[in-house]
């Protein structure tokens, strides 16, 4: 297979549709899947990256081109499509339809993906490219009247050379592939328009062997979606009229193309506590001294506690106290005497609430309100975060006046990644 580059001298031409083809078409019965697979997983050394990388295996042009179609940020799908010629392709025909004619669906497509809780997201798509590999039934030196090489017989078979060279309003997308009775080629598609190609000598008989689509997606945030895998199916006709169209002569074995999708959410949630860190003392600021030394009661009890905290997914947070005082949690002496504690929580930069407020001392309740939904604007990777526990002044007042008592309760803070 020999591989030939754009001429510069090359001259395009466009054609508008004259007339409107009476040729009958059969659409086949059966329909292609072809899987588009992506995931989000957090990357600590890319916190700002909040993307989903697509995962779906690259065939086709790409394979044969990468430096082709990594310059211009594409990949490719091979799907097993092919188009045979109903009956020969006319010299310069009057109606492009009756050439070798492409379109694709170039305009952005929306599809709703959805996880097993029914939370739904979109995905849009467009193919940003398309392409095959014609063949002829003969020599292609042969269909131009001989005595030419075969890269001389494809240049001199089109209107506007070779199919490296693209026909309005598609573009060039880097090399092509050709051999004595195939040609290999991708055209980009910037546009939902018809691209057609038209022989400038008759062709008796050729064939599509495969299509190559090039395709762009865009994805939502993943920081916003539950863990957990999102599906959904985006359907395209293919045939005459349909949004994969190769005409009104060259008819393809499928009539529709069905395109899966399956987005792969791997989300972190992780808290860890400093050795010793579950065992929380209260104490007044600077300690007992004023107290037991000039009888001077504290303002109040407290401590912070820091946490190192990991996320990438949106979380809410609660309470659960073995001892209950209103809507937080209290302190119980052996007496049964108890006091509440007030507990609040301080986020670090890169989390906000749900109206995009930074989070410093929020209180925690037992119902869960003013709690409900924080979430990261980018990963968040070890940071640290504080749970500050007090005990208010008048609260204070009613411990001491149990002398020699030893108030104590569990509080468990939870973090609950299932918004």
């Amino acid at each position: 297979m020999k591989k030939v580059k754009k001429s510069k001298r090359t001259h395009l031409k466009a054609l508008a549709c004259l007339g409107v083809s009476c040729l009958l078409w059969a659409a086949p019965a059966s329909a292609l899947v072809q899987d588009i697979t992506a995931v989000f997983r957090p990357d600590a050394s890319k916190p700002d990256e909040n993307t989903f990388t697509n995962t779906t295996p690259v065939t086709g042009y790409c394979q044969m081109a990468p430096g082709q179609c990594a310059d211009n940020k594409t990949f490719s799908i091979r799907l097993p499509v092919s188009a045979q010629s109903s009956g020969p392709l006319m010299a310069k025909p009057a109606d492009p339809r009756q050439g070798a004619y492409w379109k694709a669906p170039a305009q952005w497509r929306s599809v709703t993906v959805v996880n097993m809780f029914g939370e739904e997201e979109t995905v849009e798509l467009r193919i940003s490219g398309i392409g095959s590999r014609h063949q002829f039934d003969r020599h292609v030196a042969e269909l131009v009247g001989g005595g030419v090489s075969a890269l001389q017989g494809h240049q001199r078979l089109w209107v506007g050379s070779s199919w490296v060279n693209p026909p309005s309003p598609c573009r060039y997308s880097g090399v092509g592939f050709y051999g004595d009775f195939t040609y290999q080629f991708l055209w980009k598609t910037p546009v939902e328009e018809g691209c057609a190609k038209i022989p400038n000598y008759p062709i008796p008989d050729m064939r599509y062997e495969y299509l190559d689509i090039a395709y762009e997606l865009r994805t939502p945030n993943p920081l916003t979606m539950s863990t957990g895998v999102y599906s959904g199916v985006l359907n395209f006709g293919i045939g005459p009229h349909q949004d994969f169209d190769f005409g009104d002569v060259m008819l393809p074995n499928d009539s529709q193309l069905m395109l899966s999708f399956t987005l792969d959410v791997q989300h972190i949630l992780k808290v860890d506590l400093p050795p010793g860190g579950e065992r929380v003392e209260l104490l007044p600021q600077g300690g007992w001294q004023a107290w037991l030394q000039h009888g001077r009661p504290p303002a109040r009890l407290l401590r912070d506690q820091t946490v190192r905290l990991t996320a990438s997914s949106r979380f809410k947070m609660l309470l659960e106290c073995s001892v209950i005082a209103g809507n937080t949690c209290g302190l119980k002496n052996g007496a049964g005497e108890q006091v509440p504690v007030q507990v609040a929580v301080t986020l670090p930069s890169g989390l906000s609430d749900g109206a995009g407020q930074s989070v410093n001392k929020r209180p925690l309740r037992l119902d869960g309100s003013g709690t409900e939904l924080f979430q990261p604007s980018s990963y968040v990777d070890n940071r640290p975060a504080v749970l500050h526990f007090e005990v208010a002044k008048d609260d204070v007042g009613t411990m001491l006046s149990h002398p020699g008592s030893t108030y104590s309760g569990g509080v468990t803070v939870v973090w609950d990644s299932e918004v």
